[in-house]
């Protein structure tokens, strides 16, 4: 449960940033009753990192302490550099059937960057470019380069690639990664297999007998699957395809202090943000 009462799912977050670096949380806002989501996430900080936003299914709309307004629908994408610091409201609205799905990912600033002025940068769906293989296999370049595409975002300090990837059923498909990126997928449709990849993570589940038990399966809806370090990821999709993000970012390898929305490098600048915070002073002209 986060912002105001919104139920979400967290791949991963405050925990151990090494493994993920330069991404710091991973969210999957994704619900089909209004009474999950419409209280949103009303006004509150951030500083030091960048968020990024994407909308599958109704719309979120936006306001900030700079002015700007605005509202992401189907598709579109948002990256946001909270930099030195804003203020912020994300309201969600549910499509016609009251369904609304998104994820929002953080990225980290690395200390030169931490206290540069914050920006927006919105995309709307017909802006991002889609590539299909000879396969079927369909690739929405939302950042970086991909297929002889570039994604629309630019100018981001993690220089990451974001790739909203869907494999055809029964097919295998090995996707290029450079081999000094940190690199994870997130299943949200269909399901399959990765090679060399971490195993999908234990889930805990219930018996009637009131025991428990760790189940271990295939990388299906809502799997993370993180990857070590090399140049390619083979993923098999399964028998109704796979839908995943494919996310992979250049290591900050900076020390992280992080409490709530606000990342910085030691935990005097953390301090010193939030008695900003407090004293009226942590939005810079």
């Amino acid at each position: 449960m986060e912002g105001a009462g919104v139920r979400l799912r967290r791949a991963f977050g405050f925990g151990d940033t090494s493994e993920f670096d330069p991404f710091l949380l991973f969210d999957d806002f994704r619900n089909e009753r209004p009474e999950d989501y419409m209280k949103g996430f009303p006004w509150h900080p951030h500083r030091g990192i960048e968020t990024i936003t994407y909308v599958l299914s109704g719309t979120v709309d936006h306001g900030d302490s700079l002015g700007n307004r605005g509202s992401l629908g189907a598709g579109d994408v948002q990256w946001m550099t909270a930099g030195s610091g804003i203020l912020h409201q994300e309201m969600p609205q549910g499509d016609p059937q009251g369904r609304m799905h998104g994820f929002q990912l953080w990225a980290n600033l690395p200390a030169a960057l931490k206290m540069t002025a914050p920006r927006y940068q919105d995309v709307v769906s017909k802006d991002i470019p889609e590539v299909t293989d000879d396969d079927g296999t369909k690739v929405r370049v939302i950042i970086g380069d991909f297929w002889g595409k570039s994604g629309p975002v630019q100018g981001i300090a993690a220089d990451p690639r974001y790739l909203d990837v869907s494999v055809p059923p029964g097919k295998r498909k090995t996707l290029p990664v450079e081999i000094a990126r940190h690199a994870f997928a997130y299943v949200f449709e269909g399901g399959g297999t990765f090679r060399d990849s971490s195993r999908p993570q234990g889930v805990l589940v219930e018996r009637t007998d009131g025991s428990d038990v760790i189940e271990r399966m295939d990388a299906g809806d809502r799997s993370l699957v993180l990857f070590d370090r090399g140049d390619e990821v083979t993923v098999q999709a399964g028998e109704h395809g796979i839908r995943f993000l494919l996310v992979s970012g250049k290591p900050l390898e900076e020390p992280v202090a992080w409490y709530g929305p606000i990342v910085m490098n030691t935990e005097d600048e953390l301090r010193r943000a939030y008695e900003e915070l407090r004293a009226g002073t942590f939005i810079r002209p």
